[in-house]
């Protein structure tokens, strides 16, 4: 298998594992390789891609971590600092802000 000197895909960088994808479909659409090949291409793709996935969803949850942390500091789920939630003045609403 041709993939042996590669590093496995989740030891790679998304960014890393990213470009190793995209040359392995601009090779499997080129049409130059042979079966045997393209199949071996398409099995380390397939690795990449779950391994790009993941690196995804680790990301989204970590943002999302942040976020939650961040609204529980500005006192609540959408209170952006200096707010009127977050600065005491509960009597202002947008509908009362003339445009």
């Amino acid at each position: 298998m041709s993939d042996q000197g590669n590093p496995a895909p989740e030891s790679q960088s998304f960014g890393e594992a990213l470009a190793e994808l995209d040359r392995i479909v601009a090779q499997l659409e080129s049409g130059q390789l042979e079966l045997e090949e393209s199949i071996a291409r398409y099995e380390r793709g397939v690795g990449l891609l779950k391994a790009l996935q993941a690196k995804l969803a680790d990301a989204q949850q970590r943002v999302t971590v942040l976020i939650g942390e961040l609204e529980s500091e500005a006192g609540g789920p959408g209170a952006a600092p200096g707010s009127a939630a977050n600065s005491g003045d509960q009597g202002a609403t947008t509908e009362e802000v003339p445009f």
